[in-house]
């Protein structure tokens, strides 16, 4: 143990580390990806003294990816993403590994933010960023703690979408890799990882069954594809809702029901939200939603579901089970919210599987290294991840698999090279 990261750490309680260390060691036995990284790492020392700082949700699959960073050499901070998703034996287990923790499960919001700008005050020269949290304390509150900044790696849809703002303004003062754009991200992470994770913490909290009940999927980008082809997995009549018409007619023709949110609200018996937008399930659909309606959201923020506008409608709002909230409505019905609208698969389950994180933190671990070696030359601007680095995180997860695929023979690459000449 690092008795500097034992003194500088603030964590609930040390006492739990011998829990979060087997959590940690379950996930490393399933992220063979990782590991393959981890022992590059450990030989080439990409970060060596440098500091790396992190938020992301902290469990036990970031956990690793935090080790594995340290084995590059670096000095890591570490912090949660998400009040509910921190787990308080792994971030003990982390803090007897040496790495630096600034967080608790459920901390006061005043706390929360504290604890995400002392993970900033080493002033880090590379940052591991989850929906734009630390970029935008950075750009709009603490500018002295960018100075060593060299660049990161950005983990969602959400925070991508804050620093191209942020670029689009000409305030971006770092390059920033944009991890959730890479194919080994959105076609794994956000549909496989999404769709099984919010499905677990939905079940796992409700105990109720899913089969033959109605499903409202609000949004169907790759994270709503993913929540509502498990439901139909499941058994359910899905329902999906969407402001692009592209994409409805995609959701049209994977068989599901596509139809305006006020309708939807009237038939749903589980609404789960994936938009990344604000207060897409409201006040006017409370007014039409079914007696037991059960509302969850899989969205970075805890915005999606209106909660200011659910309270006002109702008499009463109690706890009936762990992380579920009933209101009780002024005309007697009762609408339960799940996970206080927060993150639902973390909120109120592990997140995602640790062979999906182990692709999508693959893909964070070797980003960090790609910025690093290149942030000169990238410029000051949202980066993509290189088809080559997601190419390769693909073909060491089929080495893991045993999977082989076919090369392009000579000729085939000639044939190939000879449309490109023409073009």
């Amino acid at each position: 143990m690092s008795s500097l990261s034992k003194q500088n750490s603030i964590v609930a309680d040390m006492s739990l580390a011998p829990e979060g260390h087997l959590k940690i060691d379950w996930v490393r036995q399933h992220m063979p990806v990782l590991n393959r990284i981890r022992e590059q790492f450990e030989a080439e020392q990409p970060f060596k003294g440098l500091k790396v700082s992190i938020t992301l949700h902290l469990e036990a699959k970031t956990a690793y990816l935090a080790k594995v960073v340290q084995a590059g050499g670096a000095e890591v901070t570490i912090t949660g993403s998400n009040p509910l998703s921190t787990q308080d034996d792994v971030c003990a287990a982390l803090v007897e590994d040496g790495i630096t923790v600034f967080a608790k499960y459920n901390p006061s919001p005043e706390e929360f933010k504290a604890l995400n700008i002392q993970a900033l005050e080493s002033k880090p020269d590379l940052i591991i960023d989850d929906g734009g949290d630390f970029a935008t304390l950075l750009h709009s509150e603490r500018p002295d703690l960018m100075e060593n900044i060299r660049g990161g790696a950005e983990e969602t849809t959400t925070g991508i979408i804050r620093l191209k703002a942020l670029q689009k303004q000409g305030m971006l003062k770092f390059p920033m890799v944009a991890v959730n754009d890479a194919y080994c991200k959105y076609l794994f992470d956000n549909r496989y990882g999404t769709g099984q994770s919010a499905w677990d913490g939905i079940v796992r909290t409700t105990n109720l069954i899913v089969a033959g009940k109605t499903v409202v999927v609000v949004g169907y980008g790759w994270c709503g594809k993913g929540v509502a082809m498990r439901a139909k997995g499941l058994g359910a009549n899905v329902i999906v809702t969407e402001v692009d018409a592209i994409k409805a007619v995609e959701a049209h023709m994977d068989g599901f029901h596509v139809m305006p949110m006020l309708e939807a609200a009237k038939q749903g018996d589980f609404f789960v939200t994936v938009t990344g937008n604000r207060y897409v399930i409201r006040g006017e659909h409370y007014d039409v939603m079914k007696d037991g309606a059960i509302l969850c959201n899989a969205g970075h923020f805890d915005v999606e579901v209106n909660k200011p506008e659910l309270a006002e409608r109702s008499l009463s709002q109690r706890t009936v089970r762990k992380n579920i909230e009933e209101y009780q409505l002024k005309d007697g019905r009762k609408l339960y919210l799940l996970a206080e609208g927060r993150l639902v698969n973390l909120g109120a389950a592990d997140g995602h599987p640790a062979e999906i994180m182990d692709t999508t933190f693959a893909l964070q671990a070797l980003s960090l290294k790609y910025v690093n070696d290149n942030y000169k030359s990238i410029g000051v601007k949202v980066e993509n991840v290189p088809y080559e680095l997601d190419e390769q995180v693909a073909r060491y997860k089929l080495e893991s698999l045993g999977i082989s695929i076919d090369s392009l023979t000579q000729a085939q690459v000639e044939y190939l090279d000879s449309w490109n000449l023409n073009d």
